[in-house]
Formats: structure tokens, sequence, C-alpha cells
């Protein structure tokens, strides 16, 4: 059974504590809600409950929610937190409009309003830190935001060492696998082989097999004739491969006038099979870039806070805890302690 709640603003969040088969879908940390976009769109949020100001927690590209299964609880110990899976991931649908980063703002928006909670912190990792970014300057209730190292691909001149000409032509090389890799289908008998090989990539990291094998079922869907694939599908992938090549972050950063926290990887991502051996000298070229540039607007810009996160660009699933402590206290010294639209927790 689900029990519409609609908030008093007319926006609209579906609590999906049961469903028509009785089954509870509240985990031990969460109750599971649905808000609707603008355009109808349903969007899937986890409400972690809490007290204190609220934080929004959003994931990166072809990510869930489900990735913030450990860092959740830790901050709903004093903040009233909710996760989404973004348009086209998790359990959210994919609409009819193109993925940009206009519509995702549009769809936090929609969230916030629904849960009660428009003025909270958004937080966001990978590709959700430029969303939270976002949020910052076209969000007039948003106070303050979090990007944990969601830089994209950045500008050829960040690519210490190289010429921009190279770096240009490598970075077409590495977006057109993107998109192909978007919605890539795969026979259902394959999908073992496919937590396999995710869990073991997260076991290199210390991060729980089970957590990285819930990110892979949440992500899955299956295409008319069977096939699985891992959304986002191929349409929106393009989209949001074009969406983040298009955006000048540095340039965002200058801009906003309102409290921002950007985190980075100090660790590098573990080795991957089949990557061509030119992508490391790229990504350690880009790495020492914006160490350079990130530097620079810490010192120039008094709004914007630089930090570093020992761990991966994994770090949400690998350092949980570091991150939470991160959050939180960012949040206390950029907003202070409130109520957030505090809503108790499960249980309660």
């Amino acid at each position: 059974m689900t029990q519409d709640t609609g908030t008093a603003d007319g926006a609209d969040v579906t609590d999906r504590t049961s469903t028509a088969d009785g089954a509870d879908v509240m985990d031990e940390a969460g109750r599971d809600l649905v808000c609707v976009a603008g355009d109808g769109v349903e969007l899937a949020v986890r409400d972690y409950g809490g007290a204190g100001t609220a934080v929004l927690l959003l994931h990166g590209a072809g990510r869930t929610l489900a990735d913030w299964a450990r860092v959740a609880p830790l901050l709903a110990a004093g903040h009233r937190v909710l996760a989404m899976d973004l348009r086209g991931h998790g359990r959210s649908g994919d609409g009819a409009m193109p993925w940009t980063f206009e519509v995702a703002v549009a769809d936090v928006a929609a969230v916030l309003a629904a849960c009660g909670a428009p003025e909270a912190v958004v937080v966001g990792h990978s590709m959700g830190g430029m969303v939270a970014a976002l949020c910052l300057e076209r969000l007039a209730g948003t106070p303050a935001a979090v990007n944990l190292d969601g830089h994209g691909m950045g500008r050829p001149e960040q690519y210490v060492g190289l010429e921009p000409s190279y770096v240009r032509e490598r970075l077409a090389e590495v977006r057109q696998f993107a998109e192909e890799a978007g919605g890539r289908t795969f026979e259902a008998d394959a999908l073992e082989g496919v937590l396999a090989y995710e869990t073991g990539m997260g076991a290199e990291l210390g991060i729980p097999p089970e957590l990285m094998a819930a990110g892979v079922h949440r992500a899955l869907a299956e295409t008319a004739d069977g096939r699985l694939f891992r959304r986002p599908g191929r349409r929106p992938a393009r989209e949001m491969q074009a969406a983040m090549a298009g955006i000048d972050l540095f340039a965002l950063y200058r801009r906003v006038s309102r409290p921002l926290l950007i985190a980075r990887a100090l660790r590098p991502n573990p080795p991957v099979p089949g990557v061509p051996p030119w992508v490391d000298e790229l990504m350690a070229a880009y790495v020492e870039g914006l160490r350079r540039d990130l530097a620079e607007l810490a010192r120039t810009r008094p709004g914007v806070r630089v930090a570093g996160v020992d761990g991966t660009h994994a770090m949400v699933l690998e350092r949980p805890a570091e991150v939470a402590d991160l959050v939180a206290g960012f949040v206390a010294g950029a907003v202070g302690p409130g109520t957030g639209g505090a809503r108790p927790g499960p249980g309660a």
C-alpha cells in the first residue's frame, strides 16, 4: 500500500513503506519515498530521518542513492538526511526531456519542496557534486553546497605538461568510450560476472561486497527482449556526457556567493583492465592541474573551501566516516544548527 502525503505547497510525495503484496521496503536506516518532478517524472528518494540542518545527498553518473548507505546514517546523527536517485538512474524515471543540469537542478528543487526541506544543504559526489554546485547558484533556498570529487574532465589547459591539442584528442576518445559504454546491454546469465567484477574492484578499496552488489542491483533495468543494462540508458547517458563536457566548473565556482566545499581524492584510482596506458598519463596531468587550480581558488574566493579526502574517487563508498565528518564539519561552520525540516527517524 502506498500513502499519498502531498505537502502544503502542493508538491507530491508518496510514502512507499510497503508494496501491494505487503513487502516492507524500508531498510533499517531509511524510508523509501517517491516525489514527482514538474514534468511528472517519478523521483526515488530515501529519507533517513534525523533532526537538525537538512542535507540532500546526490550520487554520481551511473550510480544510485545506494552509494550513501554508510555515510547517511552517520550524518543522520545530527542532521535531517535525504538521498535521491537522479533522473535516469536507479528507480527514478527518465522522462521525455533531454538530461541537462538545468533539469537535474529542477528535480532537486521538487524533491526538497516535497520533503519539506527547501533550505537543505546539497551534497553531491562526482556528477552529483556538479549538480550540488549549480544548486548553490540557481536555488535561492540552498544555503551551502558540497562537491565531492565532481570535476568532470576539465579544460585542456588544466592538464599540466601536456599540449592542449593532444589533450583534446585524447578527451574525445575518452568521451566516445563513455558514450559507447552507456546503456550497454548484456544477457541475464552474465549478471553474476558483472557482480563479481564490481565486488572485486570494491574489495581492492575495502568496500563491502554487499554495498557494491546493492548498487548494481538498484541500477539494473531490462529491455523488451529480456537483456539487462545498468541505468542510465543509452540516450540519457549520452546527454549526461554532453552536459558534463559543456560545463565550466571553475567559472561557476567564481560566481557563487554562498559557502561551497570542494573535496578532491588524494589517492589514484586502481588500474582498470583494458584501459589504454595513456589514460594514466592524462589523469596524472589533470590531477596536478586540479591541485593547482583548486589551491588558487581557495586563496582568492573566501566562500570556497577546498579539502582532500584520503581515498580514491570512490570516497563515498571507501571512506564513509571521513566523508561524513568532513560534510558535518562544513555544514556546522557554514549554516550552523537548524531544524531544516526535521522528521523522526525510522522506528521512532
